[in-house]
């Protein structure tokens, strides 16, 4: 069995049993408990398990990952699905652009387009974007978020039902097997609605990790997607769905 089979076969098992020692999970994949620590150090930091004394138990379904952790996890597979994305960005288009650190790594990828009007509630984008001259970067009212500088609260959803965009770009923090997409953060979520409800295309970046977590919040489903941007192939429920509502794949 070789490295990612049996990292997902790991997550597998402690979403069963909600704890795994490394004893049992040295005895299961009949490998030394070097190899055990190494994959669940690479779980933990992909925020798929939480570490704790001895072995792994399931990650939190109410707590997210640090921001400055989130930014360098799987960054090689955000950069390849952002310009993935991009490719599908007319010039002179315009667009919504979400919270998260995918959609910072899209942000850029977009630098190279002309004459997009971006509007944003993550102050992140904004200033990637605002060096562009021939881009219109309009930046969503609202509270700023202090820990990844996300804007959120009822002021915003007002200020992004004002408009009518040609794209939507949203990022999530899990999809789950039925289909829904979860966040971790109510008021991040009802922004992310009013975007979705207010774009006539609507993209989602997601790199594979994002199918194997459980946050709380409903945000939506994918049938609400016009396409899914993602490094790999996703599980086979999420594929039938996919293809059962028409939502194209883009494998980067």
């Amino acid at each position: 069995m070789n490295q990612q089979f049996r990292q997902d076969a790991i997550v597998e098992l402690v979403r069963q049993h909600g704890y795994m020692s490394i004893e049992q999970l040295t005895d299961h994949f009949a490998v030394t408990p070097q190899t055990i620590r190494r994959d669940l150090n690479t779980l933990a930091d992909e925020g798929r398990v939480r570490r704790v004394h001895g072995g792994v138990g399931i990650e939190s379904s109410t707590v997210n990952t640090a921001y400055s952790t989130r930014k360098t996890l799987h960054l090689e597979e955000k950069e390849r699905i952002a310009r993935c994305l991009a490719q599908h960005i007319p010039n002179h288009s315009s667009l919504f652009i979400n919270i998260g650190t995918s959609n910072e790594v899209i942000a850029h990828a977009l630098l190279e387009h002309q004459g997009l009007e971006i509007i944003t509630n993550n102050l992140n984008v904004a200033a990637i974007l605002q060096h562009k001259e021939d881009f219109t970067v309009i930046i969503a009212g609202g509270q700023v978020r202090s820990r990844d500088g996300g804007i959120i609260g009822e002021a915003t959803i007002d200020f992004i039902n004002q408009f009518k965009v040609d794209y939507g770009i949203i990022g999530i923090s899990g999809i789950d097997e039925d289909g829904s997409l979860l966040e971790f953060d109510y008021q991040e979520v009802r922004v992310a609605q009013a975007i979705i409800a207010n774009s006539r295309r609507i993209y989602l970046a997601a790199d594979y990790s994002k199918f194997h977590r459980n946050p709380v919040v409903r945000q939506g489903n994918l049938e609400q997607l016009d396409a899914l941007f993602t490094d790999r192939k996703p599980p086979e429920a999420i594929q039938r769905l996919l293809t059962q509502h028409d939502v194209a794949l883009h494998i980067a």
